[in-house]
């Protein structure tokens, strides 16, 4: 395990679900069988390299905290190996490992300790801690005092001081501040230069973008997929959409395009200055065509586009129905969607998501999604220099 912190073999988590109380008597003492299972994890295997961040996404009752759970060594697997190289410090339910009733400084060696440092190792660290959780004279409050930002401040604060090889998140950035989420992740990218190896839980997408080198998608306590953070969030999407009651959704082309496909889009052009051309300036009048083509009669659908960058973030997005644009076709009718604007973004690579859906999001009726339908290049400025991602086009005065 060389360059391996992590390696989870077939890990597999039953419990026995009972419909009433005394059926667990009744089991006990008649040795007849009252329980149902239910399987939390099943069979799952992966490696966490060193240095690597892997995410983990999936809906509300996929497994993910009970397999966090399990690798933190809180609960303890029905079958299945767990391999570690290094101390694992997991950030869980908010509060877990803190006493409401002592104040800060006392909490911290309490919850330290649980994470297997020693006391003179806390008393070391004591400083670097308090200051960067930046709650002040609060550390020396009760923490009942606390609200839950400034509890995941604390606890964030004792986890990447514990020095760990392998740090569990999960969702604990979503409570605090915006100043503290974006310290907490500058953190973790200095603590990845390190060697430390993190497993990542969030709902939200972009940071997981951001942060993670590749993302594990889990349904129903097993692996979908493990793979790059663009291609499994193009999956969580389909399984989104699945999952939304349209059971008659059909994959095309890798999972890159799904859908109902009543109607379906069958061509996306890119125009800069009315010219085809996806070689683009910033701020360059920029015209998206889509074509759609309708299988059946539709009625009143939306058209949306997604531009992301190299990063698979999400840069831009929008679609017909804020516009109070709408497509109604009979069946064999075509028509072109047309997005036209100022590309005011800056220079790079990024890829456009186009889809056709009911309302305002494609999670009631999805018709046609594709991930990828084109690629275009931000090669110039017009006008002002600027850096970053998004041209704002200030005035400025000297007054």
């Amino acid at each position: 395990m060389e360059n391996v912190s992590l390696r989870v073999k077939n890990l597999t988590k039953v419990y026995k679900l009972y419909k009433k109380p005394l059926d667990r008597l009744v089991e006990g003492f008649l040795n007849k069988q009252m329980h149902t299972k239910f399987y939390a994890n099943k069979d799952i295997s992966f490696e966490l390299k060193k240095a690597e961040t892997l995410g983990i996404i999936g809906i509300n009752g996929a497994g993910k905290s009970t397999l966090l759970k399990q690798i933190a060594r809180v609960i303890e697997p029905t079958s299945g190996e767990i391999i570690t190289n290094g101390r694992v410090t997991a950030l869980l339910e908010l509060g877990t490992g803190f006493n409401p009733e002592i104040n800060g400084i006392d909490n911290i060696y309490f919850n330290a300790m649980l994470l297997g440092l020693s006391k003179e190792e806390i008393s070391r660290q004591l400083d670097d801690i308090v200051e960067f959780s930046e709650l002040g004279d609060f550390i020396y409050e009760p923490l009942k005092t606390y609200s839950s930002g400034m509890v995941m401040r604390l606890a964030f604060s004792i986890a990447i001081h514990s020095n760990p090889q392998i740090l569990i998140v999960d969702e604990a950035l979503s409570v605090g501040d915006a100043h503290f989420s974006a310290k907490c992740t500058r953190a973790l990218k200095q603590l990845k230069e390190q060697q430390l190896s993190i497993i990542y839980v969030s709902h939200d997408l972009n940071s997981l973008k951001i942060l993670c080198d590749r993302l594990m998608l889990l349904n129903k306590g097993e692996v979908v997929a493990i793979s790059t953070p663009e291609t499994i969030i193009n999956k969580y999407n389909f399984l989104i959409a699945q999952l939304n009651k349209q059971d008659n959704l059909e994959v095309k082309h890798e999972d890159c395009s799904y859908g109902k496909f009543s109607a379906e889009i069958t061509d996306v052009q890119i125009y800069a200055t009315h010219t085809k051309s996806n070689i683009i300036s910033a701020s360059q009048l920029t015209t998206i065509q889509i074509k759609i083509k309708a299988n059946e009669d539709i009625q009143n659908k939306t058209v949306g586009i997604l531009i992301r960058d190299k990063f698979a973030q999400d840069i831009f997005g929008t679609n017909s129905y804020y516009y109070n644009q709408f497509v109604t076709l009979k069946k064999g009718q075509e028509c072109i969607v047309e997005f036209e604007m100022k590309m005011n973004i800056g220079v790079g690579k990024y890829t456009l998501t186009v889809a056709i859906h009911s309302d305002q999001d494609h999670s009631t009726e999805c018709l046609h999604w594709i991930d990828n339908a084109a690629q275009f290049e931000v090669a110039g400025i017009e006008g002002e220099f600027f850096i970053g991602i998004a041209r704002l086009e200030p005035t400025v005065r000297v007054r």
